[in-house]
């Protein structure tokens, strides 16, 4: 039997009336060669295909490939398959490419007004993971045997409705477990019908900027606080209002901020300070929002996860007035590469925010959905939370531990109630960012504070991460930690 070949047809451009078919195709595939349509090392299609296609002679594509072959722009025998040679004239793709920048320097684009201000968003890189690297759970203790077990069991009941796609506010079945989740654990009052999937935070407030905010509309945010909020609604063109916090949390926007239409907020484990908002403070935040006519987005990114204390329910369970848009995602309590989240709407707004997601993506892929539903409703979830939560309150009690022991006078860790990582507040004369580069030369990843603020800040600190890394990594932080200040004091005296 003749093999088939794995490749798909070539579009190939219109040939003229008074061009040799074999010239023709001959220049067509060295100019898609040359310009990396055809990429190194692809297979060409066979010749009886590629003839068939647009009608030559077998014998016509053979002298093509020949010619070309001969060349050095492709290589292969028969019975093997024709393929884009690995190294091409090193002078003719310096000759391509210098052609094609020249062009893009001659035409520069013209873009939008928020194609002009929007900024890349940093992703989290795939480089090992180590002391104290912050916001990332501990991803090899993620049962993954058992989310493969559930994913294996959606796949062998996949069916036509479910290629077909779901609801724009996401899998009903999921969005009730969500629900019946938030309610229960997180203090929020909602029904399914409220609760929007999400593909994570970013996508949750891009929504809520386009449909709350117009270019030139104020936006209160804490101060220091999380950056993918403020790149996200600065994209808009909104204008940020830098609100300070104090022991309660974030403090009432002030008369400047009297005009914002909204209030950025995560009163549940502030980033990237750790505090808990006052149950004081949250009830004057909705009567403030109350009086202004601003809306309140409430980012609950890591709640799930509390050492100390009573949970105070969250802002969405306290506001009677319909306020609080409330979200959340699934990257720090599974793992980040789900790309799933939720956002818990006002009832008179899902209607304008399903039109708008229905808009931008249609809705979040329906597979995952499926089968983190199931991991939520057979208990799976549940479990998880509880294993990670004890976990992670043993590695925070050996970070504190180990941070009395050899980084008191240098560095003093605040007492975290909650979330992945705290705060390490610098001996007086130490800075921040001197702090970094000397950690990251032992091999100890921390984050200087001041990267979240707009403003200088008062006192120099550090985020420094405790889930991601067992007992011994933290101890091996913790000592190079010590080493890497000391010798940054010192060097201050």
């Amino acid at each position: 039997m003749a093999k088939r070949t794995a490749s798909f047809n070539l579009l190939l451009p219109a040939r003229e009336a008074e061009t040799p078919a074999g010239r023709w195709l001959y220049a067509a595939l060295r100019a898609d060669v040359l310009a990396g349509r055809l990429r190194a090392g692809s297979r060409l299609p066979a010749t009886r295909d590629l003839a068939r296609q647009y009608g030559l002679s077998r014998g016509t594509v053979v002298n093509a490939f020949d010619e070309l072959k001969s060349e050095g722009y492709l290589h292969g025998s028969r019975g093997s398959g024709t393929y884009v040679s690995s190294v091409l004239p090193e002078h003719l793709l310096q000759v391509a490419g210098s052609q094609d920048l020249s062009a893009r320097e001659q035409r520069p684009r013209k873009l939008s007004g928020y194609g002009e201000r929007v900024r890349p968003f940093s992703n989290l890189k795939n480089r090992p993971t180590r002391a104290f690297r912050a916001n990332l759970p501990a991803l090899d203790l993620f049962p993954t045997k058992i989310w493969m077990r559930i994913a294996t069991r959606r796949l062998q009941r996949l069916s036509i409705p479910q290629l077909l796609g779901c609801d724009t506010m996401g899998y009903l079945p999921l969005r009730t477990a969500v629900a019946d989740y938030l309610n229960s654990s997180r203090g929020t009052q909602c029904k399914p019908e409220q609760v929007m999937i999400v593909s994570g935070m970013q996508e949750a407030l891009d929504l809520a900027g386009r449909l709350i905010l117009n270019p030139g509309d104020q936006v209160c945010l804490e101060e220091p606080g999380y950056p993918g909020a403020a790149m996200a609604f600065e994209a808009l063109g909104a204008k940020i209002c830098p609100v300070p916090l104090d022991s309660e949390g974030m403090q009432l926007p002030g008369t400047r901020a009297r005009q914002a239409k909204l209030i950025y907020v995560t009163p549940g484990h502030q980033f990237p300070v750790g505090t808990t908002m006052s149950l004081a403070r949250r009830l004057q935040l909705l009567e403030w929002a109350r009086r202004s006519g601003a809306l309140i987005f409430e980012d609950d990114y890591d709640s799930e996860y509390r050492y100390t204390g009573r949970p105070i329910p969250a802002l969405q369970g306290l506001d009677r007035q319909g306020v609080v848009l409330f979200a959340g995602s699934f990257s720090k309590v599974l793992f980040p590469s789900l790309r799933l989240g939720y956002l818990v709407l006002p009832p008179d707004l899902v209607e304008c925010f399903a039109a708008t997601k229905s808009v931008v993506n249609r809705h979040t892929p329906p597979f995952e959905q499926t089968v983190l539903c199931d991991f939520i409703v057979d208990g799976h979830f549940g479990r998880h939370l509880r294993r990670m939560r004890e976990v992670y309150a043993e590695r925070l009690l050996i970070l504190m531990q180990s941070a009395r022991q050899r980084l008191a006078g240098l560095l003093e860790l605040s007492n975290v109630e909650a979330g992945l990582q705290t705060v390490g507040w610098l001996r007086e004369g130490i800075d921040s960012e001197g702090a970094r580069r000397a950690a990251k030369a032992r091999k100890v990843e921390v984050m200087p504070l001041s990267i979240y603020s707009r403003r200088p800040m008062q006192r120099q600190g550090l985020q420094m991460g405790f889930a991601a890394v067992n007992a011994k990594e933290i101890k091996r932080g913790v000592q190079q930690l010590a080493i890497a200040l000391e010798e940054l004091a010192r060097a201050h005296r």
